[in-house]
């Protein structure tokens, strides 16, 4: 059985491995750039196709169908390989772009906003399962922390370019910029990546697929709507999650009999791949709860802009890729379970540094504590996934990695619900809460987002001891 460290040589060579980080890089951050871009653009959108009440939609469907693909695709990546599934995502994903850039309706745009998100959810998985494939276990930190990178900045990005586009150019070149983007994205990766793992020929497990499909986006569908589009307490929402937890348990049925299941049981039987999912659980909600409701603090209760707010939310991406860069010289040094702990703790303190935040902080004091939450993510969420690929062969890195990507999406939709039900049950639904009404919201956000902080340290305890073996000469 060979090691991940000749896989990474034997799957693409050494000179060819720049330019295939540079086209995953650059499709990663139309992805991240396309979460958050509508952001400013929503008043011109709606003026010209009307639909304002079915904006929100905009942004649920991208994400939803982002979501429940993400392990389907990673399953294929095991069995048919990267490079078709990862050119099959940027095709899907150019050809929402384009049909966006078009759409006459509202109700178009949001179907064309679902094929987006199809696409991004194997442009985002694959990602980060090609770097896996080609970069060693030293190398792996740094190339994951360039993704991290990419898909912070363009996160940040995202609505300042949003409003550019809509105010100088055209709403429509949000979409269509991504056309030739993914173009060169796709054309790099054509050229330049060579599969030499064996593929596996298995069949398809379709039922599970669908199931899976069925059963996670009923419920990440009743997350992110519910509160919002209808009430918690209604038929719909009670429909909704009873639907989802039962086609759920079903898909479990189903995959312990499975031939080839989607998602095989087997490998939550694994410590580390539960702790890792676990972890990336809670980075997702704890990364929602603060890019959400500190904006809306520095906004509401401080009075700053809309720039200064996101930069003020932004140290936390910044802080990211800063500790990421540096975590596999420690994981080497001191084994995965030291460094999450680490940065599991750092999290936890810039989290718990959040509750001495009032009404009087300034914003830069808030920028610290996001900063060091920051900092421990990076510390945290890179090691805690790459302990789980390489714990994983080839035929199952894909799964592995997927498996990662899908908790934390599920992570940011309960942090949809749940932050959103606390500030709602505080101020109800009035859009102009008064500044001492919002402070008290946003603390009961960020004294739950401590909560899920120390959450984390205790998963982080649960990852294996050891050190990652390395092989002579690497």
């Amino acid at each position: 059985m060979r090691s991940t460290e000749t896989q990474a040589r034997s799957i693409g060579l050494r000179s060819e491995r720049g330019p295939i980080l540079a086209a995953i890089m650059l499709a990663n951050s139309l992805v991240a750039l396309d979460s958050t871009i509508i952001a400013t653009s929503v008043p011109t959108i709606t003026h010209q196709l009307g639909g304002f009440a079915q904006f929100p939609w905009l942004f649920s469907i991208y994400l939803l169908a982002q979501a429940v693909t993400v392990p389907i695709y990673g399953k294929l990546a095991d069995m048919l390989g990267r490079k078709p599934v990862m050119l099959f995502g940027i095709a899907v994903f150019a050809l929402g772009s384009l049909l966006c850039g078009v759409a006459t309706s509202m109700v178009g745009l949001i179907a064309f906003r679902a094929m987006q998100g199809i696409g991004a959810g194997a442009v985002g998985s694959m990602s980060m399962t090609i770097a896996a494939d080609i970069y060693t276990l030293h190398e792996r930190a740094k190339v994951q922390a360039y993704l991290a990178g990419v898909w912070a900045a363009s996160s940040v990005l995202g609505p300042l370019l949003g409003g550019i586009f809509s105010e100088y150019i055209s709403w429509r070149w949000i979409f269509l910029i991504n056309l030739p983007l993914t173009a060169a994205a796709a054309w790099m990766i054509q050229r330049r990546f060579t599969e030499s793992a064996p593929r596996q020929r298995h069949r398809i497990d379709y039922l599970g697929a669908g199931l899976l499909t069925v059963g996670a986006g009923t419920l990440i569908l009743a997350l992110l709507q519910g509160g919002q589009s209808w009430p918690w307490t209604s038929m719909t929402s009670i429909a909704l999650f009873a639907g989802g937890a039962a086609a759920l348990a079903v898909f479990g049925w189903v995959e312990q009999h499975a031939a080839n299941p989607i998602l095989p049981p087997r490998i939550f039987t694994r410590r580390i791949i539960v702790a890792s999912s676990l972890v990336s659980l809670l980075v997702g909600a704890v990364l929602l709860g603060l890019t959400s409701y500190v904006p809306a603090f520095a906004q509401g209760v401080r009075g700053s802009g809309a720039l200064v707010a996101g930069l003020t939310s932004g140290a936390l991406t910044l802080g990211w890729p800063v500790s990421a860069s540096q975590a596999g010289k420690l994981y080497l040094r001191i084994g995965f379970r030291k460094t999450a702990l680490i940065g599991s703790s750092m999290a936890a303190l810039g989290a718990a540094s959040l509750l001495l935040v009032g009404a009087a902080s300034t914003l830069p004091r808030v920028a610290a504590s996001c900063f060091l939450v920051g900092m421990g993510m990076g510390l945290i969420a890179t090691p805690t996934l790459i302990a789980a690929q390489s714990s994983a062969e080839w035929s199952e890195r894909g799964v592995v990695t997927s498996a990662n990507s899908f908790a934390r999406n599920i992570g940011s939709a309960v942090g949809v619900a749940v932050f959103g039900a606390v500030v709602n049950s505080h101020i109800g639904h009035d859009d102009h809460p008064t500044p001492a009404a919002l402070n008290s919201a946003v603390q009961l956000v960020f004294i739950g987002v401590t909560v899920m902080a120390l959450i984390m340290v205790a998963a982080s305890a649960i990852l294996p001891a050891d050190r990652p073996a390395i092989p002579p000469g690497n």
